[in-house]
């Protein structure tokens, strides 16, 4: 059985799930059973890392298969920056003469 349900939104609420609607090619309607699904699942069971999928938006569509790739170019190996740190002073030490 299918119930009416009208909702009074202020005008920046309406034109963003207007505008989050239209991203994805839905209607108002689908964006606000999409969202009230999300609300009012039952989360006894879930999957930790499924429930996760889905928080980020605007990943790269092709993330799943290249995701090695990105993941190399996030993180840079470089030597941590010593900025603000002294650099230590070299003592020589007076100690037993080298036979050679």
């Amino acid at each position: 059985m299918s119930r009416a349900l009208q909702v009074y939104l202020e005008d920046p609420e309406f034109e963003a799930l207007r505008a989050w609607a239209d991203e994805r090619g839905w209607t108002l309607s689908q964006a606000v059973r999409v969202a009230l699904k999300a609300l009012t699942r039952a989360r006894e069971h879930e999957d930790p890392l499924l429930a996760a999928s889905g928080m980020i938006e605007g990943l790269p569509a092709d993330l799943s298969q290249r995701f090695d790739d990105y993941l190399t170019h996030t993180f840079v190996a470089e030597p941590p920056s010593r900025y603000g740190v002294e650099p230590k002073k070299r003592v020589r030490r007076a100690g037993k003469s080298v036979r050679r």
